[in-house]
């Protein structure tokens, strides 16, 4: 067992906060919290997506994201019930494996978490540029926000905050008022386009999967599908405000899955079953590639009812308007009090400042924190100013998280047995390594560009770890901590620049041969300075501490194997624009199949990273004395 009197006390001041959280969340306040952070953009805009990189076989990818989501809220089903905290997802990767591979997931969850309020309120104005002109402009062929649609949006997230300022029993019941809301219109939405349902869409204008059966899985993460299942969490984000949390967050979790996948299929296939190509602004029929930058990518649902010619729909076309409003919002001042509890979890695991950690007195809610999500969110606006740029980042920056539930799940059975359990997962020892196979898949079907920005920015966060953290918990020296933190922020800044112009966008004269080349020093830089860092801190610490350090090396291998092989499949430069007609040098479905063997490999290496840490002894000492 690791021992640290840092972590041990950061614990002991977070029990504290967590005891001043007001808990009157009931199992249908988390259900419709969980169903509330779903049902948003996703299903107003995921559809297009889809379509235009899967064409009719997107009803495929949402089958089959929706099954690997299951799985792994299936282990979260689990944990959450056993260790109900606000700010879940952050804490559990520190509770199981330390301070250091757990600051990796949380900072990488906390650019997922603060973003979504942005994607959110990108949806809501997609729609509302319809009958509000000026919100967009065209740049590269992308529809994008233009200063004065910035400047809305930046309005609706101050809007969002407002909301979870006024305390967690108000969001509670309006949420459930909301949901009720965004349940009843996509349903609606389904019956009415089924009026209008061509079976032909199916088969017709280049088949059922037109764009090859890799675009299928590639749509899961990149289209916005994994996107709208990210919702699930809600329940656990908000487990510390639950009045039975071990009996309802498992609950909640679980059948906001299951409700999500029925959902989410059934308006695909209406979706497509309804599409016109020449009404929905798409000169050649059969041309899915054109449907995100047509009429019909900023209000898809919208513009099928519109075309349709029959009363009852097009005037129905106009709850949509409205519910472009509702739906987005409702998720998006969900995700709002959901970022707040990252940085919440995170000051929880001793690494964020303690003020992070202030609840108000009177409001029963973390507030500095909420103020925090606000800013950063704002920040995302700025290189992600389009729905379609944002979904596969954000889902992508979540989902890597999401492989610590499988591995946490056989850790704290392992090493706190003692955790009360009212739900505990049967068949664990198959859900769980297929939870982790399906997580880390679903980042490695995000492609390469996806992968390029997440790598860079979890190293360029590392640097935040040594400043806040290893002067007073590891006993660094300011010296070392600010040293490697400046080097690590300086590569990642570098690498992520280069990246961008030599790699993603190079130039029309640029060869395979040299893309290669300047991606292989890319990766070699980034993977030298996140384990040379890893392994130099290891040896600078104190013995008690270098196991922190130890437990991270699956993660870095799981990051930079997948960052590899993805550079030349199907996902990789095949992708850049300029080598789109050349085949991958790892064929499509080989690479994942390899990518399922490593994998798997690192899972039983990630299994064998969990540790007795502080913070989970804490936990247990918790649970004994009443706390929980």
């Amino acid at each position: 067992m690791a021992t640290d009197q840092g972590v041990e006390v950061a614990e002991k001041v977070a029990v504290k906060s967590d005891q001043k959280l007001r808990k009157a969340l009931t199992f249908q306040d988390l259900f419709f919290l969980s169903m509330g952070g779903i049902i948003g953009s996703g299903w107003l805009l995921g559809v297009a997506g889809g379509a235009y990189l899967a064409g009719p076989a997107s009803v495929i990818s949402w089958i089959v994201g929706g099954i690997i989501i299951l799985f792994i809220a299936l282990t979260f089903a689990e944990i959450g019930a056993a260790v109900p905290k606000s700010g879940a997802i952050v804490r559990y990767p520190s509770l199981a494996q330390g301070p250091f591979t757990g600051y990796i997931m949380s900072w990488a969850y906390l650019l997922s978490a603060v973003s979504v309020p942005t994607v959110e309120a990108e949806a809501t104005l997609s729609y509302a540029s319809i009958y509000i002109p000026g919100l967009f402009h065209t740049v590269s062929g992308v529809s994008v926000l233009t200063g004065e649609g910035i400047g809305i949006g930046t309005l609706l997230l101050i809007a969002f905050f407002f909301l979870n300022y006024a305390g967690i029993r108000f969001l509670g019941r309006f949420n459930s008022v909301v949901t009720w809301w965004k349940f009843i219109i996509p349903t609606l939405t389904f019956i009415f386009l089924l009026v209008i349902f061509r079976a032909s869409n199916f088969t017709a204008y280049g088949g059922f999967v037109p764009r090859g059966m890799s675009m299928v899985f590639y749509a899961i993460p990149s289209a916005g599908i994994v996107f709208a299942y990210l919702g699930f969490r809600q329940a656990l984000e908000f487990g510390g405000e639950a009045k039975n949390p071990q009996r309802d967050i498992p609950r909640a979790l679980i059948l906001s899955v299951i409700a999500a996948i029925i959902l989410y299929t059934f308006l695909q296939f209406a979706f497509i079953g309804a599409l016109r190509w020449g009404p929905a602004g798409i000169s050649v029929a059969g041309d899915w590639a054109a449907i995100t930058s047509a009429k019909i990518g900023s209000a898809p649902f919208f513009t099928e009812l519109s075309y349709s010619g029959i009363a009852a729909l097009v005037a129905f076309s106009y709850f949509l308007l409205i519910d472009a409003w509702i739906s987005p919002a409702g998720t998006g001042w969900i995700y709002t009090g959901n970022s707040g509890r990252v940085f919440y979890g995170i000051a929880a695991d001793g690494i964020y400042p303690k003020a992070f950690l202030k609840v108000h007195e009177k409001r029963r809610v973390p507030v500095l924190s909420l103020i925090a999500a606000v800013i950063v969110g704002f920040i995302f606006f700025l290189p992600f100013p389009s729905w379609y740029l944002l979904v596969g980042f954000i889902s992508s920056a979540t989902v890597i998280t999401y492989v610590i539930g499988p591995l946490a799940l056989h850790g704290f059975r392992k090493h706190a047995n003692e955790l009360k359990r009212p739900y505990r997962l049967g068949g664990a020892s198959i859900i769980a390594p297929i939870g982790f196979i399906g997580a880390a898949l679903l980042v490695y079907w995000a492609g390469l560009t996806t992968l390029s920005w997440l790598y860079s920015l979890i190293l360029f966060g590392m640097p935040l770890f040594f400043f806040l953290y290893g002067p007073s918990k590891l006993k660094l020296s300011k010296a070392y901590s600010y040293t490697v933190g400046v080097i690590g922020m300086i590569i990642s800044i570098l690498t992520l620049y280069l990246a961008y112009f030599y790699v993603l966008y190079p130039s029309s004269t640029q060869t395979l041969t040299q893309n290669m080349t300047y991606f292989l020093i890319i990766w070699a830089v980034e993977l030298v300075t996140f384990l040379g860092i890893t392994l130099a801190s290891q040896y600078k610490v104190a013995p008690q501490f270098k196991v922190y350090f130890k437990t991270s090396y699956w993660f870095i291998a799981l990051l930079y194997i997948s960052y590899l092989i993805v550079y030349f499949s199907v996902f990789g430069y095949p992708l850049i624009s300029n080598f789109s007609s050349m085949a991958p040098l790892i064929p499509f479905p080989w690479d994942t199949i390899i990518m399922i063997v490593v994998f798997l490999i690192i899972y039983f290496f990630g299994l064998r990273a969990n540790i007795l840490t502080d913070d989970l002894k804490a936990i247990m000492e918790e649970q004994t004395t009443g706390g929980l």
